[in-house]
C-alpha cells in the first residue's frame, strides 16, 4: 500500500483497492435488460480527455488503487480507446482489466497483447444465435465466439460474463458449464438486476442463484473455491472442469467487503454504482485528493441501496 493508503480506508475498515472506469454510456448492442431500442448517450465533448483520464487515474494510483478496469457501455466504441490503455499501462497496477461485449475486440487483440490489459471481461448471454439475436437485439453472436475464443488462444485471461434470465435464456445455463470445461473459460453467472428497463420484468425474469445452484447441482458436484474477501462472485469448480462464478446482486448484494470506486466519463469519482453523489476530479490539484477522496469513501453505502435512478448503461458495470 501507499503510505497514503490509509486515505482509501472505511469506517468500516473496507480498503478501497479497485478502480471502475467507465469511459463512455455508448454501446452497439441493445440488450433487452440494459437499455431501450433507441436510447439518448451522453454527447462526446462530455467525456474527459486522454489527458484527464491518465491525470486522475494516475492521482489514484498513487493514493492506493491497485487495480483498474475499463467499462462503459461498450469501451471499444472509444476512438482513443488504445491512447487511454497505452497511458494506464505505465501506472504500477497490480491488474488492468476489461468489460467489453466483443464486437470490436478482434483488430485490438494484437495490439493489446503488448500492453498491462490482459484481463477481459466478455459478455456472452446465450450460446445460440438466435437466442444471442432476442436478447441483444443485433445479430453478432459469430463475431462474440470467435473473439472470445482468440482472445483465450492469444493468452489473454478471458472471463465470460452471462446475465440469466428466466424464459430468456436459463435452459442454457448447464450448456454454458459444459462450454466452460471445453474451451477451460471461466463463466460468471449474473442475477439480472432491478434497474432501467428491467424494473417493469424484473419480478418476471429474475432467477436467484440458489435457484442456478440448485439445478446444476442435480448432475454436477459444485466445489466452493476460497475467494478474497472483497470478491463480486462465490466461484466453484465443477466436477466437469468447468470454472463458474455466481454474482448475486439481488439475492445476496456483496456491498459489505466492496473495494471498489467508480470513475464516469465525464471525470466524477462516485462511491457506488447505486450513487448519483461524485465529485469531479478533472479540476482538482493532487493534493486536493486526499480531502475528496475521504468525502467520498465516507458516502460509500455498507448495504444495498435499494433504488437506482439512472439506466443500466449510465451507472457503468
Amino acid at each position: 500500500m501507499s503510505a497514503l493508503g490509509h486515505h482509501m480506508i472505511d469506517k468500516h475498515g473496507r480498503r478501497m483497492r479497485k478502480l471502475r472506469i467507465s469511459l463512455l454510456d455508448a454501446c452497439n448492442l441493445r440488450c433487452l435488460y440494459c437499455m431501450p431500442e433507441h436510447p439518448v448517450f451522453m454527447p462526446q465533448k462530455d467525456w474527459a480527455s486522454v489527458k484527464d483520464m491518465a491525470r486522475i487515474t494516475r492521482n489514484l494510483v498513487e493514493l492506493g488503487i491497485e487495480e483498474i478496469r475499463l467499462t462503459g457501455g461498450e469501451p471499444l466504441m472509444r476512438r482513443d480507446f488504445v491512447e487511454i490503455v497505452h497511458e494506464l499501462s505505465t501506472l504500477p497496477v497490480k491488474k488492468l482489466g476489461l468489460t467489453t461485449n466483443a464486437l470490436l475486440l478482434a483488430p485490438y487483440l494484437q495490439v493489446l497483447q503488448h500492453t498491462k490489459l490482459q484481463h477481459l471481461n466478455i459478455s456472452l448471454d446465450s450460446l445460440n444465435a438466435e437466442n444471442f439475436l432476442r436478447i441483444t437485439r443485433r445479430d453478432a453472436f459469430s463475431t462474440v465466439m470467435d473473439a472470445i475464443l482468440t482472445a483465450k488462444a492469444l493468452g489473454f485471461a478471458v472471463k465470460v460474463n452471462t446475465v440469466m434470465m428466466k424464459g430468456v435464456n436459463d435452459h442454457e445455463l448447464s450448456a454454458f458449464v459444459e462450454w466452460s470445461a471445453t474451451h477451460r473459460i471461466p463463466v460468471r453467472f449474473l442475477e439480472v438486476m432491478n434497474v432501467g428497463v428491467m424494473k417493469s420484468q424484473f419480478q418476471e425474469r429474475f432467477l436467484p442463484a440458489s435457484n442456478m445452484m440448485a439445478m446444476l447441482r442435480t448432475d454436477l458436484q459444485l466445489n466452493r473455491l476460497n475467494d478474497k474477501p472483497d470478491s463480486t462472485s462465490r466461484n466453484f469448480r465443477v466436477s466437469n472442469g468447468a470454472k463458474i462464478g455466481f454474482i448475486t446482486s439481488e439475492s445476496n448484494p456483496f456491498c459489505a467487503g466492496c473495494s471498489r470506486l467508480r470513475l464516469t466519463p465525464k471525470g466524477q469519482i462516485r462511491p457506488c454504482l447505486f450513487m448519483e453523489e461524485g465529485i469531479d476530479l478533472k479540476l482538482l490539484a493532487p493534493e486536493d485528493y486526499p480531502a475528496a477522496l475521504a468525502a467520498i469513501i465516507a458516502m460509500k453505502p455498507i448495504g444495498r441501496i435499494p433504488h437506482q435512478p439512472q439506466p443500466m448503461y449510465q451507472i457503468g458495470g
